[in-house]
């Protein structure tokens, strides 16, 4: 019998399984104690399919490793199966092919099926850490979808983590020869990074839980990561502080108000320039614009006193945009131009600087979805963001009405 024969097999049985289900609940919703056993047997024999399919697949993984050619030159140390860490030893822990494939294993059955390897990477709040190698490339899509982790300072952490910031710095002073010295002393303060709670939940279809086809793995990882860096990256720009990190555009703790703009609607060329040489020259050397498509299109419509255009467009696909020398970025999240709302921020993001708190993990959601024939899971993580010097960024605001 071939494989995909047993998974039509499997798909037919775990329908009849929910059939049943549906048919013998009670008014109150509950199966009797036989038709609870008669269900668990149809279950099983839903998982016995699974774990016949596994085998098959893993059977003729092994049956093409065996059919290359015996000359193929060894690119691992013998005894260690090529699993190593790079550095000729076998990978453990988090980091192992064992707690990858526990992984993948407990979320294809909703975490009701836990190996023992998993005991390893337990979250202190529940759940279970993410594989390495998952935490890696839900870091990578989280840069790749988040502009601010692409700039900031990135710090990762066990606990609460201390900046400190210099307030005042000693000055050089001249005397007269034989003249007394005088000290000023070097004052510093400290900014504290928190660590707030940030989760999303993914629910995927039961068919597709038990559908070996279907790349489970890299569609959990890439709806986290997705939603993820949206919502860090909406709090990086715009959040408070409370409950979640504080940002660019934050009244209190965040960048300095550089310029006001004259109008509540539009923006002119001169006070864009003005905020350029709002922020002091040393941050200016890695300064880049932050804005949204509406702002940017308002922007490129500028020219200069000869009639050119001021927005220099890159000659390289997928680069930003330059304006006055500076790189362009945008986001969704920054403000339209409104009354009142910061626009642009220009500066040196670098001093933003943003706090992981040990490592993501995953969990079964808790709550059911046997109704719709959904099972969800969720990622958590743990993560706080400050500017650490308001100078280093000066934003452009609108006037109010």
């Amino acid at each position: 019998m071939t494989i995909l024969e047993l998974r039509e097999k499997r798909n037919k049985a775990w329908e009849a399984a929910k059939a049943f289900v549906e048919t013998k609940r009670d008014k109150d919703g509950l199966l009797s104690e036989e038709d609870a056993k008669t269900y668990a047997e149809m279950e099983l024999k839903v998982q016995n399919f699974t774990s016949e399919i596994e085998r098959m697949q893993a059977m003729e993984m092994m049956e093409n490793e065996l059919n290359k050619p015996v000359n193929t030159p060894i690119t691992h140390k013998p005894m260690n199966g090529g699993k190593d860490n790079g550095e000729g030893k076998p990978k453990t822990g988090r980091a192992s092919d064992a707690y990858k494939a526990g992984m993948l294993k407990a979320l294809r059955t909703n975490f009701r099926t836990i190996n023992d390897v998993l005991s390893e990477g337990i979250d202190e709040n529940g759940g279970y850490l993410v594989p390495e190698e998952y935490d890696s490339r839900l870091i990578d899509v989280l840069t790749e979808e988040n502009i601010f982790r692409g700039l900031a300072n990135v710090i990762t952490t066990s606990g609460q983590h201390k900046i400190n910031i210099a307030g005042a710095k000693p000055a050089a002073a001249w005397i007269e020869e034989g003249g007394e010295l005088t000290f000023g002393d070097a004052t510093f303060s400290q900014i504290n990074l928190d660590a707030h709670k940030l989760h999303v939940a993914v629910k995927v279809t039961e068919e597709l839980l038990y559908d070996n086809a279907f790349q489970l793995e890299n569609y959990i990882i890439k709806q986290f990561g997705k939603a993820l860096a949206n919502a860090e990256e909406d709090a990086f720009l715009n959040g408070d502080g409370t409950g979640k990190p504080l940002g660019i555009f934050a009244e209190t703790g965040g960048a300095e108000i550089g310029v006001t703009a004259a109008s509540a609607t539009e923006i002119t060329a001169d006070e864009i320039i003005n905020l350029v040489y709002a922020l002091k020259r040393p941050y200016r050397k890695s300064a880049k614009f932050i804005m949204n498509d509406q702002t940017i299109a308002a922007i490129r419509k500028l020219k200069d006193e000869n009639n050119q255009y001021l927005w220099q467009p890159s000659n390289q696909a997928g680069e930003p945009g330059k304006l006055f020398g500076y790189d362009v970025l945008t986001s969704a999240y920054v403000p339209t131009i409104a009354a009142g709302k910061p626009v642009i921020a220009f500066g040196d993001f670098s001093y933003y600087n943003i706090g992981d708190r040990g490592t993501r993990s995953f969990a079964e959601l808790r709550e059911l979805y046997a109704g719709n024939g959904m099972v969800g899971f969720v990622a958590k993580e743990r993560v706080d963001g400050k500017l650490v010097l308001p100078e280093a960024v000066q934003v452009l605001k609108m006037a109010t009405a």
